[in-house]
């Protein structure tokens, strides 16, 4: 008797064993592409922006164009034409040697220590602004290097001479150089890229956040 009761625990702990297991593993959501807490894509996930090598260089490279390109056009004009003159180009275009003592356009004329103050300080922030942020848009180097090198070609005049020397002439409008040029285009780069991209950025934020929110 007792050995029949023993080899039926036997036996019972035998098929025991050899049941599959029924518990079902607990469920892993894991999601590829994000934040440590699985909650924020990689994408949208905080890094820096400050400034690498690569930006330094491009805007170092494109500021010193644009201060070399100025700097070349208004030498070749002032040995070319006196004070004054002025070389008829195309329709109301005409290059006219002129000197601005003030900023851009000719405002704020007979200002140059004010001026050479107001650039200088801005040219300082524009450096601060892009050492913390020279990755925040792939054209943030090329858009500040031309203000920053019509800014500085300008400045070179005015410590140097006084004066700035403008020749591009469209009659209706007060005269300039390219390194006003640079400047204008510069900004409006700046405006395009931080601005509209910021904002184009926020809609597709909330975009997905919702599509999201949906999903779940």
């Amino acid at each position: 008797m007792g050995g029949t009761l023993h080899r039926r625990h036997a036996s019972a702990r035998e098929s025991k064993l050899s049941e599959p297991a029924t518990t079902e593993p607990t469920a892993v959501d894991v999601r590829i592409g994000s934040t440590a807490n699985a909650l924020q894509p990689v994408s949208s996930a905080k890094r820096s922006l400050a400034a690498g090598r690569s930006q330094w260089l491009i805007l170092a490279l494109v500021a010193a164009a644009a201060i070399l390109a100025d700097q070349l056009t208004k030498q070749v004009v002032g040995r070319t034409l006196a004070l004054g003159d002025s070389v008829d180009i195309a329709g109301p275009f005409s290059i006219h040697h002129v000197e601005n003592s003030g900023i851009a356009f000719g405002l704020f004329g007979s200002r140059t220590s004010l001026v050479i103050a107001v650039t200088a300080v801005a040219v300082g922030a524009m450096l601060l602004f892009f050492a913390r942020s020279g990755r925040r848009h792939p054209v943030l180097p090329v858009a500040l290097g031309l203000v920053l090198g019509g800014s500085i070609a300008n400045l070179i005049d005015r410590i140097r001479l006084g004066h700035v020397t403008d020749f591009l002439d469209l009659v209706a409008w007060p005269a300039f150089n390219l390194a006003d040029s640079f400047i204008v285009v510069g900004v409006a780069i700046l405006f395009g890229a931080l601005v509209l991209g910021d904002r184009s950025h926020r809609m597709h934020g909330a975009r997905g956040g919702d599509a999201s929110l949906r999903r779940r």
